[in-house]
């Protein structure tokens, strides 16, 4: 059976968007309702949304990886990396910036990955070879003007001197969603090196920034390798060009 991966991301991003955006800003989204695989607290809207993500996928009978309940091998083919809600605590907290996060895997290869931006309502996908779109609207990342970088940059005190050589540097909370604004040109760079993202935060914008043009590798300046896990972290660096990867690289390897 071939399936329409297209449709079943984007309607599974509706289904999961009726059902949470009235929690949207209430302390009951940010209720603790138990711990993920990985130890870190579930919250309330993080379960609901994973519940209609499983009701939506068993018929499929795909293997699926998410953040909350881990791997399911169901023995297929296919494997779906999921994160409901990328950007949590930016719900919870009534902060606008928070997608839903689909990539589709055969094997070990990437053949579909969908971001759904809830309050703007922008849907972001791409097919390995054949492009990243918004909307339906082909997006590529912008062409550098030096001097004048913006960069979303997670750290936990590494490479602080690239704040010094970028204008602007910005933390939104939503790693999925960074990688899509960089996907389309709202920024340079990506980067994340507190050995922290999960694959299921960054499977699907990881295609979607690559189809768009962007380099993406890890903290070694390596490709990044996306494995099926719920649990394992990574570091990553997604630019738009080669001149600011070899500007990080040259920060990470002095050491400021």
């Amino acid at each position: 059976m071939e399936i329409a991966w297209n449709e079943v991301a984007l309607e599974m991003a509706r289904e999961v968007e009726k059902v949470v955006m009235p929690l949207f800003g209430t302390p009951e989204a940010g209720k603790t309702v138990g711990t993920n695989v990985s130890g870190d607290v579930t919250k309330y809207v993080d379960k609901v949304a994973e519940d209609v993500v499983i009701g939506r996928l068993e018929p499929l009978g795909v293997n699926l990886v998410s953040e909350e309940i881990g791997f399911i091998d169901n023995g297929s083919d296919y494997t779906v990396v999921v994160d409901p809600i990328d950007g949590s605590y930016n719900f919870a907290a009534g902060i606008p910036i928070f997608a839903f996060s689909f990539a589709v895997f055969r094997g070990k290869e990437p053949v579909y990955g969908a971001i759904y931006e809830f309050v703007p309502k922008h849907f972001y996908e791409a097919v390995p070879g054949r492009g990243a779109f918004m909307n339906g609207r082909r997006i590529t990342v912008r062409k550098p003007e030096r001097g004048k970088e913006a960069l979303s940059f997670y750290t936990r005190g590494r490479c602080t001197g690239v704040i010094k050589r970028v204008k602007r540097v910005r933390v939104l909370g939503a790693i999925a969603v960074e990688l899509t604004y960089l996907a389309k040109g709202a920024l340079d760079g990506v980067m994340d090196i507190r050995n922290y993202v999960r694959p299921t935060d960054i499977a699907a914008g990881v295609l979607i920034a690559k189809e768009a043009g962007a380099i993406v590798t890890d903290g070694t300046g390596r490709e990044l390798e996306i494995h099926l896990s719920a649990t394992e972290q990574t570091n990553i660096i997604a630019v738009n060009d080669r001149y600011l990867l070899d500007m990080i690289m040259e920060e990470l390897e002095n050491g400021r």
